[in-house]
């Protein structure tokens, strides 16, 4: 099976994002970005979606920073599918943090789409703009062509709603690009191709 990972850099006059990608990781993780909070969610992207993920990124704002590497881990994540044969394609994942419970639900479609419902409220997220949460999961389901659906389904805390998204999306992500030794080789879709 051919090795699925990826590397990307992207050099912008904001931002300087350099990011590695191994699908079929140990959820090993090395994030520095200046944002001590994206870091955190980043990690637990990787640990739950078992995906060894390195990023060293910086830039003029968080809002750039932050779009940027959702265009990069995108990427990233397109090019480490390749084709998609073989892949299970669409999974989903509800995940309990403290008093907080998350869903994701995402299929490989080939088609970038989201439909999000993200009830923040600002509260104990050291200063992290929880909106950028937002507009990090569209990057990334742009550039990776995902359909993704999340959904906060409940919560008081931000910290807890935003770690329970994060850690959703990890597993729903782990569960759809794993292989379905089923149909090996094949493409998981009665039209024959996954739109590109």
């Amino acid at each position: 099976m051919k090795s699925r990972t990826a590397k990307i850099k992207r050099e912008t006059k904001e931002t300087r994002v350099s990011l590695e990608l191994g699908v079929d990781g140990a959820g090993q993780a090395k994030i520095s970005t200046g944002i001590k909070m994206f870091d955190h969610l980043l990690s637990q992207l990787a640990q739950h979606g078992r995906f060894n993920l390195m990023i060293s990124a910086s830039g003029d704002d968080e809002h750039h920073l932050i779009e940027d590497i959702g265009i990069c881990l995108g990427k990233a994540l397109a090019e480490a599918l390749g084709d998609k044969r073989g892949i299970i394609r669409m999974a989903d994942a509800a995940v309990p943090m403290d008093d907080a419970l998350a869903m994701v639900a995402v299929d490989i479609s080939g088609r970038g789409y989201t439909v999000l419902e993200l009830p923040f409220t600002d509260n104990d997220m050291a200063g992290f703009p929880t909106d950028l949460i937002r507009h990090f999961i569209e990057s990334l389901a742009i550039e990776a062509r995902l359909n993704l659906h999340a959904r906060i389904i409940y919560g008081t805390n931000d910290h807890h709603k935003a770690e329970a998204l994060f850690k959703a999306l990890g597993r729903a992500l782990d569960m759809a690009t794993g292989l379905d030794n089923r149909i090996s080789g094949e493409l998981p879709s009665t039209k024959g191709r996954l739109e590109e």
